[in-house]
């Protein structure tokens, strides 16, 4: 049966119970201890622990020791060793009578033996928990970690003082009973004091933040026979912030101090409880205080004069010196959010308090009993009393920790935008898919939850703790941001980003010509890219390529007079340059690989990892949405050429400076009209010299642009994408003799029908090495990998109908070949890299996408495979 709550008397909110005015620093945390404690926790950490976990009370002793009276005005208690205790105080009968001159203690730690400096003890002043019968006078208590050795002196040294009789050191022992008989049993005290029930306290505004109750630290409840005290009124007006003991204690042993203290102001001091009615560690664990209810208006004892109309949340540390860790002022901030907003009260608003007791604060404003005052709703102990708590250094941070509990949600902004986007002058572009990723000085336990904002409307809502969000946008400008809901209800939104989707882009196939050579300084100075060196090439606005509108160029980049071992990447200008690579080069190689690359400012941009080499760039096409322009088709992989068997030209190796031509329009699937230009990927073989071979547009003049570089005794492949002039492409061998072989894979039309182009990456989305998109394993003979490709890594699930893929080949242990293909279609002998054993072959690959997935064979020996998407293609 539910009874009514219990209110306090006029007695009582007249009083307005004191608070502790804040623990000593501990005696055993200076010199020697912390030569063996160099991280600043507690001689003996841990050694309270064990009983922290028990659910339940943990029976807790005082030895008592009392001190010799050596006349003159002094007293003492020799040194020497005693049972084991963790926390201390001097106490005498008369709580009334004063002590004139020092009180001082030192200690002997058991975890080093050795003894603590001096340390002086503050008398307590009468009445802090109104006017009891019981009460003793006291010093503050001193929490010492786990000792065994006590001392103590009394006095000023003057011939004349007068001590009060009975004088007593009180040495708690938290954990004295633990492991012993449960309380309760036959040889317990009395039975605890059975709080009656009381209804539910208020629901607040915001969340209840968790709690360690006081069966779960071990109260000793038979200490409690009275039972809790009540707001008059039951209204918290306000949060007295305090602070209690030395900083340097283990978290591990809180709930050791949280029951010394209990303890000692139980059965020392003669109080109905515990003065607090929450305490707070460094590492930001919460205590239930005082008993009565986490979620009730219970009256502590904790701020003389203004107890009658407010809670308490003390810091346990001693903060004169250094300031309270961030995880304590979270702490602190979110249970005295959820006792005012119990209430209707602001963290960060003011409140009027009746003063409860005549008397000055610590910076000396008077206050008359009866009389209304103005406070911060979360004030400091020494707003209301005439004493340093919560310390000099924990009092500046008060604006903090009412920040943190009102809201709204500090130091918001977005700080990167990813998931397929990047950088341009505007703000970011992106195919579509957008990461948007944020940081916030507000800690996630504070906050309710974000929302990603795009153009006003709310797309995407995640966790407090989350700090990036993604969504998928439609072609057009966009406005991207994020909102912040502090567990207030306050929003805090950033500023905006801009991200732009563009239209989907047509090819526009180009003649072949060098755009950038680093032997000449065509493009770029005249110098020989060093270790991480990266030069930067124009390519809008000049050679017939448009100054705006242009998505992505084709380049066909060749490394020469390599140095050592090392990878090019190419990527969009002012991007961040990702893990992907398009060739990986050998000291004298020289390589050549096609590139489809974004462009962004008009540039893209060439990295060098290592070694120094000449770069060379030749374009063969661009993708815009302005003007007329051809949407790709796929069609096979499928051969089309090979000079060995006379497969689309005669049967014959192509001699020094010879040429052979190859009617693609209208043949093998390809239309006879309409066709701009066709992608094949073009393999030499059976090099008898050092050449080069060009692939260029029928009928038209070749210019230097080249495809393959070749040595003799080589098979190199590459990606070409040629225009289509009289239906035919024509194929030039500069020097010696060679095989050639041609595989189509598409075609660009400008019929109308086909797919656009969609920028993406560079992106690594395959790596047989690390697990990535596959199973961790390389590829053995004759074996398989089928890579998702849709509906992943920023391409969407549906309408995809090809996509771009740069594929390397490493770690290969004999002569192969890799054919890449689309899934669950059976392979033609079509291939797209050609490898040796120790080998390490990029190509670039543009291959039909079925049931979402694309494949990859490996025909002898086993190698790794590596795949980085550029874009894809989309009906």
């Amino acid at each position: 049966m539910r009874v009514k709550r219990v209110r306090g008397t006029a007695v009582a909110a007249a009083l307005g119970v004191v608070a502790v005015l804040g623990f000593q620093s501990v005696a055993n945390g200076t010199g020697a201890e912390e030569a063996h404690n160099p991280g600043g926790q507690r001689a003996g950490a841990g050694l309270y622990s064990a009983a922290t976990g028990k659910n339940g009370p943990v029976k807790s002793e005082v030895h008592k020791l009392a001190l010799k009276n050596e006349g003159r005005g002094e007293a003492s208690l020799s040194r020497r060793t005693t049972e084991p205790f963790g926390m201390l105080g001097v106490s005498w009968p008369d709580a009334h009578a004063a002590v004139e001159g020092t009180i001082e203690a030192r200690t002997r730690s058991v975890e080093t033996g050795e003894w603590s400096d001096w340390i002086t003890l503050e008398p307590y002043r009468p009445g802090l928990d109104g006017e009891r019968p019981t009460e003793r006078g006291s010093t503050e208590p001193v929490w010492v970690g786990r000792s065994d050795g006590a001392e103590v002196r009394v006095g000023d040294g003057a011939a004349s003082g007068t001590l009060p009789a009975g004088l007593r050191l009180d040495m708690v022992d938290p954990a004295a009973g633990y492991g012993k008989a449960p309380i309760g049993a036959a040889d317990a005290e009395p039975a605890a004091f059975a709080a009656p029930a009381v209804d539910p306290g208020p629901p607040s505004t915001v969340p209840q933040p968790p709690v360690v109750t006081r069966a779960e630290w071990g109260a000793d409840e038979s200490l409690n026979n009275e039972g809790p005290i009540y707001l008059e009124g039951g209204v918290i007006k306000a949060v007295f912030v305090h602070h209690t003991t030395d900083g340097t204690y283990n978290c591990a042993d809180s709930a050791a101090v949280v029951r010394a203290l209990h303890v000692y102001h139980v059965k020392t001091n003669g109080w109905r409880d515990l003065g607090y009615n929450f305490l707070v560690d460094k590492c930001g664990k919460i205590f239930e205080g005082r008993q009565g209810g986490i979620d009730q208006p219970v009256m502590g004892a904790h701020t003389y004069g203004f107890n009658s109309q407010s809670t308490s949340v003390a810091i346990i540390g001693n903060y004169t010196d250094a300031g309270a860790p961030s995880a304590a002022l979270e702490a602190t901030a979110r249970m005295a959010a959820y006792k005012l907003g119990q209430y209707g009260g602001d963290p960060a608003g003011t409140t009027t308090l009746l003063a409860g007791a005549t008397q000055k604060n610590y910076a000396g404003k008077s206050f008359t009993a009866g009389q209304s005052y103005t406070f911060d709703q979360i004030s400091g102990h020494r707003d209301g009393f005439n004493t340093e708590c919560p310390g000099m250094q924990l009092y500046p941070q008060l604006p903090a920790i009412r920040t943190l509990a009102a809201g709204p949600v500090q130091g918001l902004k977005v700080s990167s935008v990813g998931g397929g986007a990047f950088a341009v002058d505007s703000g970011y572009e992106t195919p579509g898919p957008v990461t948007v990723n944020w940081s916030t000085t507000t800690p996630s336990s504070l906050i309710s939850g974000f929302e990603l904002l795009v153009d006003g409307r709310t797309v995407n809502n995640v966790a407090g703790n989350a700090r990036s969000a993604s969504t998928t946008l439609l072609p057009g400008s966009h406005k991207v941001a994020v909102k912040a809901v502090h567990q207030s209800g306050k929003a805090t939104t950033t500023a905006a980003v801009n991200v732009n989707v563009p239209s989907p882009k047509k090819f526009v196939p180009v003649t072949p010509q060098r755009l950038m050579d680093t032997r000449v300084g065509l493009g770029v100075p005249k110098a020989q890219v060093g270790p991480a060196g990266v030069v930067t090439l124009q390519v809008t606005g000049a050679n017939g390529i448009p100054a705006t509108d242009v998505g992505a160029v084709v380049l066909n980049v060749t490394a020469t007079h390599v140095s050592s071992t090392s990878f090019v990447s190419v990527y969009p200008d002012g991007t961040t340059r990702t893990s992907a690579s398009n060739l990986n080069v050998v000291q004298g190689q020289t390589v050549p690989n096609l590139v489809v690359v974004p462009v962004v400012n008009g540039r893209v941009s060439f990295y060098n990892n290592a070694g120094t080499l000449d770069l060379i760039a030749d374009i063969t096409g661009y993708f815009t949405s302005a003007g007329e322009g051809s949407t790709h088709v796929n069609l096979g992989p499928k051969r089309v050429m090979d000079t060995r068997e006379g497969l689309g030209v005669p049967q014959a190796q192509v001699g020094p400076e010879g040429v052979v031509t190859l009617q693609v329009a209208g043949v093998n699937g390809v239309p006879a009209e309409g066709v701009s230009a066709v992608v094949l990927n073009v393999t030499a073989t059976r090099v008898s010299a050092t050449s080069f071979v060009s692939v260029y547009p029928d009928g038209t003049t070749r210019t230097s642009a080249s495809n393959l570089n070749v040595k003799q005794g080589q098979t190199v492949p590459n990606l070409v994408i040629v225009p289509v002039v009289n239906g035919r492409v024509s194929f030039y061998n500069n020097a010696g003799t060679l095989d050639l072989i041609a595989d189509i894979t598409g075609y660009f039309t400008s019929a109308g029908e086909g797919a656009t182009h969609i920028n993406l990456g560079p992106k690594r989305v395959m790596d047989t090495r690390e697990g990535l998109g596959v199973p961790q394993a390389q590829v053995g003979p004759e074996g398989v990998v089928t890579l998702k490709v849709a509906g992943v890594n920023g391409v969407p699930a549906e309408g995809v109908s090809a996509v771009v893929l740069n594929v390397t080949a490493t770690h290969v242990s004999a002569t192969s070949f890799v054919s890449v293909y689309p899934d669950g279609t059976t392979r033609t002998s079509a291939s797209n890299l050609n490898v040796v054993k120790g080998q390490t072959v990029p190509n670039l690959v543009i291959v039909p996408v079925v049931n979402g997935k694309v494949s990859f064979y490996n025909n002898a020996g086993s190698l790794d495979l590596i795949a980085d998407i550029t874009g894809y293609f989309r009906r």
